[in-house]
């Protein structure tokens, strides 16, 4: 797109919209994520943190685990492009959890800023739904009654 007379810079695009894509080990941090897309052109960000929640169709969760394909980080970035593309993102991050996780913790969270809160908003809904749907990583729960599930994202 070229800047035409009214255009302001920080309506355009940014260099490099995306500031951190990862698959983590160790505990998740809603500060790392948000200061990674932090950017002075952006007038809203939209930030999306999944937990670990207690129960899952009708039955009571113990814990679950997250595991995820090789190239799952690549899957992220493959999907974080095609949100930059669409959106005039300034910043983007998103980070997943994966190994033994327990009720309440963070699994996955990802952030988005935009010059405008509603761009922001589709973004930011538009990132954790294809990241749910595209990335290989698949979540194995483990329920009260001593069953268990697979749960594929993709």
């Amino acid at each position: 797109m070229a800047p035409t007379e009214h255009d302001h810079p920080g309506e355009l695009r940014a260099q490099d919209p995306i500031k951190l894509l990862a698959v983590r080990e160790t505990p998740l941090s809603l500060d790392e994520v948000f200061r990674a897309v932090g950017d002075d052109a952006a007038g809203g960000t939209a930030l999306f943190v999944g937990t670990v929640r207690n129960h899952d169709g009708g039955a009571d969760v113990d814990k679950l685990g997250y595991s995820c394909h090789p190239t799952a980080e690549a899957e992220m970035r493959r999907v974080a492009e095609k949100v930059v593309a669409e959106y005039p993102v300034r910043a983007l991050a998103a980070v997943h959890r994966v190994g033994d996780l327990t009720v309440g913790d963070l699994a996955v969270v990802v952030a988005v800023s935009c010059p405008h809160r509603g761009e922001a908003f589709e973004a930011c809904r538009k990132l954790i739904d294809d990241l749910k749907h595209e990335v290989p990583i698949w979540k194995h729960q483990t329920f009260s009654d001593g069953t268990e599930e697979w749960v594929g994202a993709c």
